[in-house]
C-alpha cells in the first residue's frame, strides 16, 4: 500500500489543489449539517418575526432579506456576490463626510500671534 501525501511537495502543486473545484457531491456531504442548521436558524428568525406580530412589509430590512431569499433560491450561480451586493452601499466618494470622518487637511493650521 502507498503512503498518501498530506503536503504538496513544489509551490506548483499546491496552487493546483487549490484551484481544483471539490466535486459538488463532496461539498454535500461535508456540508450538509452545517446547511441544514443555518436553514433551522433562518427558519426560527422568521417564526419569532411572526410570533412578535411581523414586521411592515415596508421594512427596507425585510425588503433586503427577501431579495437574499430570492437569490439563494436562484441557480445562475455567483449567489454570495449577489447577495453582497444587496446589502452593500453604492460607493460613494464623500463617504468620510457622510459618517463625519473628514480627514485632516494637509495644510498647516495658522498659527495665532
Amino acid at each position: 500500500m502507498t503512503a498518501k501525501r498530506l503536503a504538496p511537495t513544489s509551490r506548483k502543486e499546491g496552487r493546483s489543489m487549490l484551484a481544483t473545484p471539490m466535486a459538488a457531491q463532496a461539498v454535500l456531504d461535508r456540508e450538509f449539517l452545517e446547511l441544514r442548521a443555518k436553514l433551522l436558524e433562518l427558519a426560527a428568525s422568521f417564526d419569532r418575526l411572526d410570533r412578535g406580530g411581523g414586521l411592515s412589509p415596508d421594512d427596507r430590512r425585510l425588503q433586503l432579506i427577501r431579495q437574499g431569499l430570492k437569490v439563494l433560491l436562484d441557480e445562475t450561480g455567483d449567489r454570495a456576490e449577489q447577495i453582497q451586493l444587496i446589502f452593500s452601499r453604492v460607493y460613494d466618494d464623500d463617504w468620510q463626510k457622510e459618517f463625519g470622518l473628514v480627514p485632516p487637511t494637509s495644510e498647516p493650521a495658522p498659527v495665532e500671534e
